[in-house]
């Protein structure tokens, strides 16, 4: 099995693990399977699309003297404009399975499929004559509900397997979220999250801000909120180069799928990054502001929601401020948010042998 770095390796070192009593009790029991596990260049090829992936793992598996390969990549894969989620050729004995598009349960869907393409490559691999129809969608569509239906493109064994257009599309887009591991960028920004907290903790002892908070209305502190997101997210992109531009390596769409990937990611880990500081504010000011002096500064009753309305607009307001503690962040941590950036591999090791 053949994958690049980070996560497809990691999604490939558990399912190796597994993988050759999977194929005794699924395809053959009466032989000893062996499961090697690797990776090919660190950036993987972006130009051919799945051809040039298949054209990689053929060699490879010539190189190795593979019986057959599976690719696990996390590139977002289409054919005809729909997300392809399998792409078996019989003739070079190698498949490649897009991980984003299994959406995120994708080593669930892993252990179900990759047992059935060792078969079918097994057995085509076998008949020099590997007619198209042999390669029943049923199969795959039966263990997988993702796929949703088989395209060929003329030659024989060569064969895709494709999602719908629409929920396919959206769980592509999900998996590419999960793939790119958002908890990874939520942690990568905890230096942000730090100048956050200074600025709420000093915005906390303004009554000018308890006054403009109570000002306010709901409509304009959601969109003071969303302002604020969008600023940090945008400012992280420009501030580490995260925009990937199409060049003669990455097509057009292809980098629009790695930067649409990178918002989502980015997005989703400054908004779990707002979520902590505003709890962390609504906490902090319940024990620092105490009823009688927010009472004085507003001129009314106070309630409990009006320091869920104080955290609210100090939370929005430090966001902008922490964006400026996103520039102290570590390069590396920052730039693994991009969806088309492969750090080099740190303790996996690639298998070339047998």
């Amino acid at each position: 099995m053949a994958t690049p770095p980070d996560f497809p390796a990691r999604v490939t070192a558990r399912l190796a693990a597994e993988l050759a009593d999977r194929l005794g009790e699924r395809v053959d029991p009466d032989v000893r399977w062996i499961v090697r596990e690797g990776w090919g260049e660190v950036a993987p090829r972006r130009d051919g699309g799945v051809e040039a992936l298949l054209d990689d793992l053929a060699s490879r598996r010539d190189d190795d003297r593979w019986d057959v390969a599976i690719c696990l990549t996390d590139l977002p894969l289409h054919t005809a404009r729909v997300p392809l989620v399998v792409h078996v050729s019989a003739r070079r004995r190698a498949a490649v399975v897009s991980l984003p598009a299994l959406g995120l349960r994708q080593l669930r869907a892993v252990r179900a499929i990759v047992p059935n393409l060792v078969s079918r490559l097994l057995t085509d691999a076998s008949d020099e004559r590997v007619p198209a129809a042999g390669w029943a969608p049923a199969e795959l569509a039966g263990r997988i509900t993702v796929i949703r239906r088989m395209v060929s493109d003329g030659d024989a064994g060569e064969l895709g397997y494709v999602a719908s257009r629409l929920i396919g599309r959206v769980r592509l887009l999900v998996g590419m979220v999960r793939a790119n591991r958002p908890g990874r960028a939520l942690l990568g920004l905890s230096k942000l999250l730090v100048g956050a907290f200074g600025t709420a903790a000093f915005a906390l002892t303004t009554d000018t801000i308890w006054q403009m908070g109570d000002a306010l209305g709901g409509l304009r502190l959601a969109v003071i909120m969303v302002l604020g997101l969008t600023a940090m997210v945008a400012w992280l992109i420009v501030a580490h180069d995260l925009w990937e531009k199409p060049d003669r390596q990455t097509p057009a769409e292809l980098a629009r799928m790695f930067n649409l990937g990178t918002i989502l990611t980015l997005t989703l880990a400054t908004a779990l990054s707002y979520a902590v500081l505003f709890a962390g504010t609504v906490l902090a000011a319940a024990l620092l502001i105490d009823t009688s002096v927010l009472q004085q500064s507003l001129q009314r009753p106070v309630h409990f929601t009006d320091y869920l309305t104080l955290a609210w607009i100090i939370s929005s307001l430090a966001t902008v401020g922490g964006a400026i503690g996103s520039g102290l962040e570590n390069e590396e941590t920052v730039r693994a948010a991009a969806y088309g950036y492969h750090p080099e591999p740190a303790g996996w090791r690639d298998e070339t042998d047998g």
